[in-house]
């Protein structure tokens, strides 16, 4: 049997060679034929720590790795465009201190 390949955004990459997926899709209600948002969520095994949050990924299903951990990191499709608020400004003002006491 073939192994399934998915897509989906990264939600976490706090822990080490680990990342949480988070892969969406929309159904319709079997009844009321609404369409409605689902997700699964799915930790993958990411080995160099190359995706971060936001992250477009590619996952493949794998043997087991741990008691939740049961796909891998293909690749990063698409890294995120968001910025970091916080980390800008932290550099921002370590630069305008290092300006300062240059002077």
């Amino acid at each position: 049997m073939p192994k399934r390949v998915a897509q989906g955004i990264v939600k976490s990459d706090k822990m080490d060679k680990t990342c949480v997926v988070e892969i969406t899709r929309q159904v319709p209600h079997p009844k009321y034929g609404k369409i409605i948002r689902k997700r699964l969520i799915c930790y993958a095994h990411d080995e160099a720590n190359e995706a971060s949050q936001g992250d477009t990924v590619e996952i493949i299903e794998s043997q087991p790795m741990s008691k939740t951990k049961r796909w891998k990191l293909v690749k990063v499709v698409e890294k995120s465009r968001e910025v970091d608020l916080a980390a800008l400004r932290a550099a921002r003002k370590e630069a305008d201190e290092a300006a300062a006491n240059a002077e």
